[in-house]
């Protein structure tokens, strides 16, 4: 039997082992209380997240494909998988934060086991196996990758809800003050456009389905939408004013008495917000960020613009992106266009952007079998579609195809806003 060569061995266990260590590595400021707090159903415990990654590996990689393993734990496939009814039962997922136990040590412990056999997987698999696995290991980074961004969000807002409002961790650099950057349009022409992943390398199922689509002539902000653009809203009573609102975006504000982005407070009549490096006063030049669709389709619609569609997005890649503020960077929070950049900017990284698409499944999509053909084609209804990434995401996990996909009220990941014209 012939076994995988050292150097492709050698090239996916190191990109592993980066992935891997990445979660471990947001997870280390934490103290051990925090990674069992569940604030609301939406937010996962950050030690769950460490628990559930993990899971994954052991059940779609090591359990088929490594002879002889032994699971780590029976139980951890009650506790720890997500969504998959293929695989079986498991807690509910507004349950939880009661998993106290196992200790938070156990869950290392874990991971560690789970890295011990991959490693042991990688060295010994024949080429036959290995070309057969390689999606499956490609999902499974792509999806620790998902879940370190939901890591930095999910750790965000538990210590949000904490009354000392705690620092995830200092600025490594003090902010600089760039500068306001003026909004522009940028002409986009119509026609047909291919819409889809063309590749050869890794994407999510959702992308697939090469397909044209006709766009109108439309213009593209040049920038994100900032806190002080969105502040003239506030402050011109948008969030009491029903005409700039759909009607269950309107519900939900009076709901839920919205009257500011996410995080925001009003501290001695001067907004703050917080952040990740604790609270600090809102900039003005900084991308908005935290909002629900509602609020950006509310606050277009005040500003006499509109939302793009995902198709229109995915149409602007005829400007090239600048480097955009990702993960990498460890600011985790959005930053100030450039001022001595021109042309379209933070198309990539600082804020997911909200787009007046709804998620539904492009022509010819066909779901995986069994249990990896549930990780996205059950969810294709009452979603909307947000492109680009923001400071969570990875910047090797982003493609100009990639679809993000959450219901319209969602808040807690770090959503913002572009507009266009026409």
């Amino acid at each position: 039997m012939s076994t995988l060569t050292a150097p492709a061995s050698q090239g996916i266990l190191r990109q592993y082992e980066y992935v891997r260590g990445y979660t471990e590595a947001i997870c280390k400021p934490l103290e051990p209380e925090d990674t069992v707090v569940q604030p609301i159903v939406d937010v996962s415990p950050p030690k769950w997240h460490m628990a559930h990654t993990s899971w994954f590996f052991e059940t779609f990689v090591l359990t088929p494909y490594l002879p002889g393993y032994k699971v780590f734990h029976e139980q951890f496939s009650y506790l720890f998988n997500s969504y998959y009814n293929a695989v079986g039962s498991r807690v509910q997922r507004d349950q939880r934060s009661t998993l106290t136990r196992p200790p938070l040590r156990d869950i290392y412990a874990y991971r560690q086991y789970v890295d011990k056999h991959m490693q042991q997987l990688l060295h010994t698999i024949d080429d036959r196996v290995f070309e057969e696995l390689q999606p499956v290991l490609a999902l499974g980074l792509q999806h620790e990758q998902q879940h370190q961004e939901l890591l930095i969000t999910d750790i965000k807002y538990i210590l949000s809800t904490n009354p000392m409002l705690p620092v995830y961790t200092p600025r490594a650099v003090p902010k600089k003050a760039l500068g306001a950057v003026e909004a522009k349009f940028l002409e986009v022409p119509g026609g047909k456009y291919k819409i889809g992943y063309t590749g050869d390398e890794f994407c999510f199922d959702n992308e697939l389905g090469v397909h044209e689509v006709l766009v109108q002539d439309f213009e593209i902000m040049n920038r994100l939408v900032t806190n002080g653009e969105y502040l003239a809203f506030m402050n011109d009573g948008g969030y009491s004013d029903f005409r700039h609102w759909l009607d269950e975006g309107f519900a939900l504000v009076n709901r839920d008495q919205l009257q500011a982005p996410l995080y925001w407070v009003k501290q001695e009549n001067e907004w703050h917000r917080y952040t990740m490096h604790g609270l600090e006063k809102v900039d003005p030049d900084e991308p908005v960020c935290h909002i629900s669709f509602y609020e950006a389709d509310a606050y277009a619609n005040w500003a006499g613009k509109r939302l793009l569609t995902e198709f229109e997005w995915e149409a602007s890649q005829v400007y090239p992106p600048a480097t955009g503020n990702f993960i990498e960077s460890g600011i985790l929070e959005p930053v100030a266009a450039d001022p001595d950049t021109d042309g379209l900017q933070q198309l990539y990284g600082d804020v997911w952007e909200w787009t007046y698409s709804a998620y539904h499944p492009y022509p010819g999509f066909e779901k995986a079998p069994g249990a990896i053909g549930e990780y996205n084609g059950k969810f294709m209804l009452n979603q909307m579609v947000l492109r680009g990434g923001s400071c969570a995401t990875s910047e090797s996990h982003i493609r100009p195809t990639y679809r993000n996909f959450f219901h319209p009220d969602k808040r807690w990941q770090y959503n913002g806003i572009r507009l266009a014209n026409r």
